[in-house]
């Protein structure tokens, strides 16, 4: 045997030895963390549900179309179908993937396949990954998901708290997944159905971060078909980063760390399902333990020891965990007690002192009131004292640093934010002051600061100072405030102002923003003609005109019975004898609950003991009243309506010679009819117009604010 020959299989030897050590290796260890996906090209989640729930929907041929809001962008996407808590299995006949166009339109629709097949069959309780799909993928961009169910769909798996419109064809509208235009989409919900994830890759992701969570990570109380959530504003920060993450949403409300219920696991429970088997999963912000505290029962060191084997399970995986503190909740129904605040704040101690967390973001102090740390601070309060509103969404994702988070490189460091966080604006005012602040977070100092706002067209904004700065400091913060002033024919209601700050970071450019809603008000002022206005209030009544908006500020003890006390702008002569008279209240403000504030009839509206008196109102609290003056003396003796309040109302008279019907809608196009009555001295062409009373006989001295934006009379 020759020396090479013999060389060779010493060589041959030491593979096969190395290869059998190997696989023994590999059977001993455990298996590698799913963060390790992101150390080669591969899967990254970039958006995802917790499926928790399911019923009978009792249809069959039908298409659902599932829009969804991605995070981080690809080049291609797939989807994550499931069929958890169910006892049969569900087929998808076709499916169909694309960027949205509008509602339910898709701008081209691509076809999803699951292992080379059109259909597929997804027993009770597994999960189906489709294959790749080839499609640009733009972050922050929105992706629509058909899918259509063939024969008898006997249930849907189901995220219920969807927060976003989901369109279904009607029962048997068969398959329309392929379909450009939306039109056969005729019923809406707001569920994801089967749904539970969809990733991307050929992206510049480096990993995604999960959000464990309860009703507030769900979403609850922010704003439907907006993409308010906080983890919604934390995939915004992040798509600014060069390297950016996926942010994949695992909230379910009501959840809870230290016990689940049928339909909803705990979160120790659904870790494997929610977290750890996510495609490029780096981090887990875990933001729980309200409901632990407060109605479930537990201790606060009951939610330390399952806070602590969360981390134990995610670290043993390779992920970090971000601890989130507890947010206050006193005044959130009956549940807060001394006792419970006193585990709240062992809980957050832990969090932020504990050194089981790899950081924490301190969720807690950034919406408490400094006031009372026990409570919301109003700006950030939805008004049940447990959810925020959209501001304190944001301020959730604004309290994490994001170099904690390990899942992105390279992200501004230099950060605007302007407050007050919903200021009020008053038409025709002298300005309201607005601060933007900026503040650096990073470890090196930012030059060449540069602040300014975005306006709606007309408005005016006059800074205090410079608007400009050559350097900010690691942690330090440089203010601008504005004098901004509306144009003088604003429409009342709410106007986005934004503000951008440019800098350079590290020699580069960089950029950030940020918005808030303000709110523009009416100021009293002259209506013009053909319009008139009238009233029977001791308080003096005022009114205002703003193209087709009204405003009234009115008192008045009430409408019906004994007094008739109101303001009204009103058309002479505007009610036929056969017609409709129409008009939205979008709001009413400042008096008692019954305040009222809707349209009027009258042959004379200045003196409706002439005859033909109705009026249908929307009250502050107590829903709709519909009264009529049953026997011409002018006093509004019956009454019908009641049901729930809400603002804006749409409400129409339809008259019909002597009889009056009344409904209302909450959307212009589904009318709900409130009741018909007879008015028999309702006679020719009357009075119609907008009204509006204070019910101030409980409440003497308050003055109530009705705002109209529509009024309309037809033959």
């Amino acid at each position: 045997m020759s020396r090479r020959l013999e060389h060779l299989r010493g060589h041959r030897r030491l593979a096969v030895l190395a290869t059998a050590l190997a696989a023994t290796l590999a059977a001993l260890l455990p298996a590698a963390p799913v963060a390790a996906e992101t150390m080669r090209p591969g899967w990254t989640g970039t958006w995802a549900t917790a499926q928790h729930a399911s019923y009978d929907p009792g249809t069959s041929e039908v298409t659902v179309r599932i829009p969804v809001r991605v995070s981080a962008g690809g080049s291609s996407v797939r989807i994550r179908l499931t069929n958890d808590f169910t006892t049969e299995p569900v087929t998808i006949g076709h499916a169909t993937v694309g960027r949205r166009g509008g509602g339910s339109a898709v701008v081209k629709p691509y076809e999803v396949r699951f292992g080379g097949k059109d259909e597929v069959t997804i027993a009770a309780g597994e999960q189906a990954v489709s294959d790749a799909v080839r499609i640009s993928v733009p972050a922050r961009s929105d992706l629509v998901v058909s899918l259509y169910f063939p024969g008898r769909l006997t249930h849907i798996s189901q995220h219920w708290m969807g927060l976003q419109t989901v369109y279904w064809t009607p029962d048997g509208g068969g398959d329309h997944a392929s379909d450009a235009a939306g039109d056969a989409f005729t019923r809406t919900d707001s569920t994801f159905p089967f749904l539970t994830g969809v990733d991307v890759r050929g992206g510049n992701a480096a990993g995604s971060v999960v959000a464990l969570g309860d009703s507030i990570t769900d979403g609850a109380s922010s704003t439907s078909n907006a993409n308010r959530r906080w983890p919604d504003y934390l995939a915004e920060r992040l798509s600014a980063c060069t390297s950016a993450a996926g942010v994949l949403n695992e909230g379910i409300s009501g959840n809870r760390i230290t016990a689940g219920v049928d339909g909803n696991p705990s979160a120790l429970d659904r870790l494997e399902r929610d977290v750890l088997s996510q495609p490029g999963a780096r981090t887990v912000v875990l933001f729980e333990g309200v409901n632990d505290l407060s109605w479930g029962g537990a201790t606060g060191d009951q939610l330390i020891d399952g806070m602590k084997e969360i981390v134990r399970r995610a670290h043993a995986r390779g992920l970090r965990v971000i601890g989130a503190t507890v947010v206050p909740y006193r005044g959130w129904g009956d549940w807060w007690t001394e006792a419970k605040e006193a585990d709240r704040q062992k809980v957050n101690t832990f969090v932020r002192e504990g050194g089981v967390f790899d950081d924490y973001a301190d969720f807690d102090k950034a919406v408490r009131d400094p006031g009372d740390p026990t409570r919301y601070a109003a700006a950030f309060d939805s008004g049940d004292h447990l959810h925020p509103n959209d501001t304190g969404m944001k301020a959730f994702a604004d309290a994490v640093d994001l170099t904690t988070l390990g899942a992105a490189r390279d992200c501004p460091s230099a950060r605007v934010r302007l407050t007050p966080y919903r200021p009020v604006l008053q038409a025709g005012g002298d300005g309201t002051e607005i601060t933007s602040t900026v503040t650096n977070s990073g470890t090196r100092a930012v030059t060449q600061v540069g602040t300014r706002l975005d306006l709606p067209d007309g408005w005016s904004a006059e800074p205090a100072g410079s608007a400009r700065i050559r350097s900010l400091a690691p942690g330090a913060s440089a203010t601008v405030t504005w004098t901004v002033t509306p144009a003088a024919d604003a429409v009342w209601g709410t106007h986005e102002i934004g503000v951008r700050t440019s800098f350079r970071q590290d020699g580069r450019a960089r950029r950030d923003s940020d918005s808030v809603d303000a709110t523009v008000t009416p100021a009293p002022s002259e209506v013009r003609a053909p319009y008139l206005t009238t009233a029977t209030t001791t308080e003096e009544a005022q009114f205002a005109q703003n193209g087709g908006q009204f405003a009234i500020w009115a008192g008045g003890q009430d409408l019906s019975g004994w007094k008739d006390e109101k303001a009204a702008v009103y058309l002479a002569d505007a009610a036929p004898p056969s017609g409709t008279v129409t008009a939205r209240v979008v709001g009413q403000t400042g008096s008692g609950p019954s305040a009222k504030a809707g349209v009027a009839v009258a042959n004379d509206l200045t003196a409706p003991a002439a005859g033909g008196y109705a009026v249908l109102t929307m009250s502050a609290q107590f829903g709709l009243e519909f009264l009529t003056d049953s026997d011409g003396d002018g006093r509004l003796d019956t009454w019908a309506g009641g049901g729930s309040s809400y603002h804006p109302a749409w409400l129409k008279l339809v008259r019909d010679g002597t009889a009056y019907t009344a409904y209302a809608s909450s959307d212009g196009a589904a009318w709900q009819q409130v009741a018909t009555a007879t008015v028999p001295s309702a006679s020719g062409t009357g009075d119609a117009g907008l009204v509006a009373s204070a019910v101030n006989l409980n409440h003497p001295g308050q003055i109530t604010t009705a705002l109209f934006d529509s009024f309309s009379t037809d033959e």
